[in-house]
């Protein structure tokens, strides 16, 4: 009986030589159908193919991102040009030196350390500003229900159909009479120029962060109002923390666009020392004769570094709050 019983190990392994020979059988008398059991050979690359399916997206993508980046190149070009003129300065990098930027920072003519530390305070405080004042007014559109609350809506989007620029005049008188009562906030001021933003920036930032808002779910406000939660308990402990994405891209645009303002800017601030950078470079180029375009380009590219690095640490953040804010 011993003798008779397959030995499992003996067994397994005469069924695959069997299956090896049958397959080299096979392949030395040409089967076709264990020939199909061979790896098959990989497609031959075709350009026109791939290029009409995805390279013609990538040719886009490095057109744009070349058209982007030369006025950038041309700017650092011309900051490294120590004649201080656009002469020549369609050769790019032909000629390097740092003689513009020791200039305009050490130039006791040109404050510009002063017009630095002027700029980063009024974009600064704006910017804080624009986001808790803004926050307070999308949130009481979103979540109350009050008497005038869609024409405020209604008014909010008329009202930025018309420029700022239109108002530089009002604006002016209006500065001008509050220094008569007021001279700490009125013209030639600081302060008053961050409520000229203030105001003129309100109305777009509200409407922005209402759209995010609405997106977010009305049962967590009753479920803090069920705990025994107001509205200023559920708006500072929950919904800021859940809306921080479009709060980080307002306080983006509004440090942007504080930087880069210039008309209103020009108007209200009259001394030399409290004027801002984009004020201050102007006067670098504003005479033909002797403009020193290096000292602007140098001004320029370093005026640009605090808006790259907040630009840079908020990017995770801009995306999803754009998207989501223009859903609604």
């Amino acid at each position: 009986m011993s003798d008779q019983t397959p030995v499992p190990g003996t067994q397994q392994g005469l069924l695959v030589g069997e299956v090896r020979e049958e397959r080299g059988a096979a392949r030395a008398g040409g089967d076709p159908g264990l020939e199909r059991t061979t790896v098959p050979a990989k497609r031959p690359f075709r350009f026109g193919k791939w290029f009409k399916a995805t390279g013609w997206r990538h040719l886009v993508g490095l057109v744009v991102v070349a058209f982007a980046l030369f006025p950038v190149v041309f700017v650092i070009s011309s900051s490294l040009n120590p004649n201080g003129t656009l002469t020549g300065s369609n050769a790019l990098f032909s000629q390097i030196g740092f003689d513009a930027y020791a200039r305009i920072l050490t130039n006791p003519q040109v404050p510009f350390t002063q017009w630095f530390a002027n700029t980063l305070i009024i974009a600064g405080v704006t910017a804080i500003l624009t986001v808790f004042l803004g926050a307070l007014a999308a949130y009481a559109f979103s979540r109350m229900r009050f008497t005038g609350r869609r024409f405020g809506l209604i008014t909010i989007v008329v009202v930025q159909m018309f420029p700022q620029m239109l108002a530089v005049v009002a604006i002016f008188l209006v500065m001008t009479a509050i220094s008569d009562w007021f001279p700490a906030i009125g013209l030639n001021t600081h302060i008053g120029l961050i409520m000229v933003y203030l105001g003129g920036a309100l109305g777009v930032n509200t409407y922005l962060m209402y759209g995010y808002f609405n997106t977010i779910p009305a049962s967590i406000d009753e479920a803090a109002k069920i705990d025994g939660a107001g509205h200023a308990r559920i708006f500072f402990t929950i919904i800021l923390r859940l809306v921080a994405p479009i709060l980080a891209v307002v306080a983006l645009l509004s440090f942007i666009f504080s930087v880069n303002e210039y008309v209103v800017a020009s108007v209200i601030l009259i001394d030399t020392e409290n004027q801002t950078l984009a004020v201050g470079l102007t006067k670098l180029v504003s005479n033909p004769r002797y403009a020193d375009w290096a000292a602007f380009s140098a001004g320029a590219v370093i005026a640009a570094l605090p808006v790259v690095l907040l630009f840079l640490y908020l990017q995770k953040y801009i995306v999803g709050g754009l998207s989501a804010g223009a859903v609604k």
